[in-house]
Parts: C-alpha cells; structure tokens; sequence
C-alpha cells in the first residue's frame, strides 16, 4: 500500500507560480498511476491533472491546461505538479491519488494524500 504526502503549497498573488511535490512512500511507486485533484470550500473534489505509470501520458482539465504541468520522478518516488499563473479561482486544498491500474485515470483512484492549502491572492 503506498502513503501519499503532499507539500509546497502556500499563499500567492495572482499570476505567480508554486510547484507542488507528493511524495510516496511504499514498494513499487513505478506501478501507480498518479493524479492531482483540489477541492475549493463549498465544493466538490475535482480532477487537475493525471500521469501514467511511465509518464508517457498526460491528462489535464481544461481549466488548468496550458498553466499547469504534471510530472514524476521514479527514482525520487515523486509526482510534481508545477502552477503557473495562478488565479484567485484556482484556491483550494490539492490532494495527490494514486491507482494501480494502466493508463489515465480522473476518477477511481485507490490512494490519497492528506492535501496542501492553496490560496491565491487577487
């Protein structure tokens, strides 16, 4: 079973950047499929960006294509999610998700984080 902590998130002005890391803990991290999903206050938990076990593949929801990048790095046992020109809309608590089966998944994931806060600033 793989344990999940995320890190890196924080408070920023609009237009500006952070990059978050989860790190995961456990055998075989090479086997997950990873995602990043947030969840505002008053709203449900929604799909950001997802990775293939390799990362060969890569998935993003519309809202934060073009600004924001997953990666990963199995040596490291790490997913990344780099954020470029935040908006104020983009404030929630991000959680990463891991699952066990091929390919992309935005729902169905076996294991999550805890989450990191954040706020973006207008």
């Amino acid at each position: 079973q793989v344990q999940l902590v995320e890190s890196g998130g924080g408070l920023v002005q609009a237009g500006g950047s952070l990059r978050l890391s989860c790190a995961a803990s456990g055998p075989s991290f090479s086997s997950y499929g990873m995602g990043w999903f947030r969840q505002a206050p008053g709203k449900e938990r929604e799909f950001v960006a997802a990775i293939d076990r390799r990362g060969d593949r890569i998935y993003y929801a519309d809202s934060v294509k073009g600004r924001f990048t997953i990666s990963r790095d199995n040596a490291k046992n790490t997913v990344y999610l780099q954020m470029n020109s935040l908006k104020p809309e983009d404030t929630a608590t991000y959680y990463c998700a891991a699952h066990l089966t091929y390919g992309l998944r935005t729902t169905g994931y076996d294991y999550w984080g805890q989450g990191t806060q954040v706020t973006v600033s207008s």
